[in-house]
């Protein structure tokens, strides 16, 4: 995936965050995701508007870790996403 991406969450899709956790719900097929925290830190910045280059520097931020380790983390969790229809790249 490139980092170059600008990431939106999928129409279908919904974010919710629950308690200590978050969820996404696919409107479509009725599936339903948990999140770890750090999908529920990623879609949290996912907003049609940044890049996943951007999304890396704020996680950057927020997470002790190499930017590389984070990078290379954050291009294969949004690509997964991509391939599960719960985000998609926008324009």
């Amino acid at each position: 995936m490139s980092l170059d991406e600008v990431l939106t969450l999928s129409p279908v899709a919904s974010f919710q965050s629950v308690g200590d956790g978050a969820v996404v719900l696919l409107a479509d097929s009725g599936q339903l995701y948990s999140c770890n925290d750090t999908s529920q830190a990623f879609l949290r910045h996912v907003d049609g508007k940044r890049t996943l280059a951007e999304i890396v520097d704020l996680m950057a931020d927020e997470y002790e870790v190499e930017r590389d380790v984070l990078e290379a983390d954050l291009a294969e969790l949004a690509a997964n996403l991509k391939n599960e229809g719960v985000i998609v790249s926008g324009t």
